[in-house]
């Protein structure tokens, strides 16, 4: 009998009832991450149904989608001046009163997005499942957890019973073996391949990366590659969890302690895939040849090396690639065989649940330090939680972003906001510039 791989150990483990021939399979929630936006209506399903939310200790809601940048008033309170933003927040904290959920509020000292909060916390850990109403929830999964986003209706089933209906995905290995170039970041390998298998490639899967480049990536870098395996078309994206993993979750917050943190990683050790596993795909990039990317188009899976040309759709033989490419090209205002070196960059954004994290801060300023931004450029700094405005600003990250002319200040801090990815054209540090999902 073969092997299992990362995401069969931890799928049979939460098994309530196998999937048949006529039902999907049910599957129990370790953790329920909840936000302003998907789930009103999921609540009020369960007013109408007379229901309560079933574990509301393995639920957390954060605000983190409709949240401002604005400074804070003489209350110390943020102010919400968009009507429809107000009353997202507004009926979160209702809900989360009414039905016992622990909230993190606008503002209050553990809030922020919701994919940065859940590691932050050590609540996201190796083995379990985690959903939220929000697609990149496989952010977790660099924990070797399985992570994956949900709809509203969904939402409003774990809510009620904790446990969730699914069918089975595939399992497909990606493997990166090799050392990366100075200047090659995990963005690049996940931008690569999504540029090797489209933005479809992992429809119906469950990814796993593998290979030495994966393994000697932070823990952040690899949330960053999880956290884009939804475009690649992934259902969720999984690493094996190691020291890497059980060093960063170690003394955390809500991370197991003492006797129970020694049992925790002892589980944990059990959870890589089996060297006899069978995966149904299997993708392989070399990280030696890996160099830096850049999206030309209008999706992820239109991205290139930073020293090619914009691709000629006339060499496409399908068709409906060479309109989908010609069409983008377009919008893009760029020209076949075109070079998008020294083309000039109009915004830049760091942040976003994928880049938001102090490690994505401490890069920036890095290359920041001593130099101004150009006055053609508008360049957004937004740290992904309170915990990462905090820490920033006590190692001077903010006054560096300042002095460069960076559009960070707000009473003197940095701000803490969440956006929602757009492809664009804009150089080694992507402008996904991420706008609030109203």
């Amino acid at each position: 009998m073969a092997g299992k791989t990362l995401f069969e150990k931890v799928w049979d483990a939460h098994l309530v009832r196998p999937q048949s021939a006529d039902t999907p399979a049910v599957l129990y929630i370790d953790l329920h991450l909840v936000h302003e936006v998907t789930s009103p209506q999921a609540f009020t399903l369960l007013r109408e149904r007379g229901l309560k939310v079933r574990r509301p200790d393995k639920t957390l809601a954060t605000m983190d989608h409709s949240t401002p940048t604005t400074p804070r008033g003489p209350d110390g309170i943020i102010p919400v001046t968009d009507s429809q933003a107000a009353y997202q927040l507004n009926y979160l904290t209702r809900n989360c009163e009414e039905f016992g959920i622990p909230l993190f509020a606008l503002g209050t000292e553990n809030q922020g997005i919701v994919h940065v909060i859940g590691p932050e916390q050590g609540l996201t850990q190796p083995g379990m499942t985690i959903v939220c109403g929000d697609s990149h929830t496989s952010t977790h999964g660099a924990f070797g957890a399985l992570a994956f986003g949900i709809g509203t209706s969904e939402v409003g089933h774990v809510l009620a019973t904790q446990t969730l209906l699914q069918n089975k995905p595939k399992t497909m290995a990606i493997k990166v073996d090799g050392t990366l170039s100075p200047g090659v970041t995990a963005k690049d390998i996940i931008l690569a391949i999504i540029a090797k298998i489209g933005v479809g490639g992992g429809t119906g899967h469950v990814v796993e990366y593998m290979g030495s480049a994966i393994r000697g990536l932070s823990m952040e870098g690899r949330m960053t590659i999880c956290n884009m395996s939804i475009e690649g078309g992934a259902r969720a994206g999984m690493v094996a969890p190691d020291e890497t993993t059980f060093n960063y979750i170690e003394g955390r917050p809500r991370a197991p302690k003492g006797a129970d943190w020694e049992a925790a990683v002892a589980h944990w050790r059990t959870l890589p895939t089996d060297d006899d596993a069978v995966f149904d795909a299997t993708v392989e990039l070399d990280g030696d040849a890996l160099t830096p990317m850049i999206t030309y188009g209008t999706n992820p899976g239109m991205g290139m090396r930073i020293t090619d040309r914009v691709p000629d759709p006339d060499q496409l033989s399908d068709v409906s690639a060479k309109v989908a490419l010609d069409k983008a090209l377009r919008y893009m205002d760029l020209q076949p065989g075109q070079s998008l070196l020294g083309k000039p960059v109009n915004v830049v954004f760091i942040g976003s649940c994928t880049n938001s994290r102090i490690t994505d801060l401490r890069e920036a300023a890095k290359y920041l330090q001593g130099r101004k931004v150009s006055e053609n450029i508008r360049v957004m700094v937004v740290p992904g939680s309170q915990q990462v405005k905090k820490q920033a600003e006590a190692e001077g990250l903010d006054e560096v972003f300042k002095a460069a002319g960076a559009g960070v200040a707000r009473g003197g801090l940095l701000d803490v906001h969440r956006h929602e990815r757009r492809s664009t054209c804009s150089g080694r540090v992507r402008g996904q510039h991420e706008q609030p999902e109203l």
